[in-house]
């Protein structure tokens, strides 16, 4: 199961990120968001757009392509 397949409101828990860019997978963990962590989908924007991702406090958009790429389970 990857992230997009989370619907808004539900909850998730990273299992793999291995798959996203370098850069993208670096800024996510200085955002405290890498494997083991649970994460809450806020919001889903429309017409392909970003995720709205609630870990640790903070609220994080990832893009909808990058979301394809990390792996999740439910917590």
């Amino acid at each position: 199961m990857v992230l997009t397949d989370i619907k808004a409101g539900g909850k998730a828990k990273i299992t793999n990120t291995e798959h996203v860019n370098v850069l993208v997978r670096r800024r996510l963990l200085d955002l405290g968001i890498m494997e083991g962590t649970e994460v809450s989908i806020k919001r889903i924007l429309p017409f392909g757009g970003p995720f709205a991702v609630e870990a640790g406090g903070q609220w994080v958009g990832i893009r909808r392509s990058e979301a394809k790429l990390i792996q999740v389970s439910h917590p």
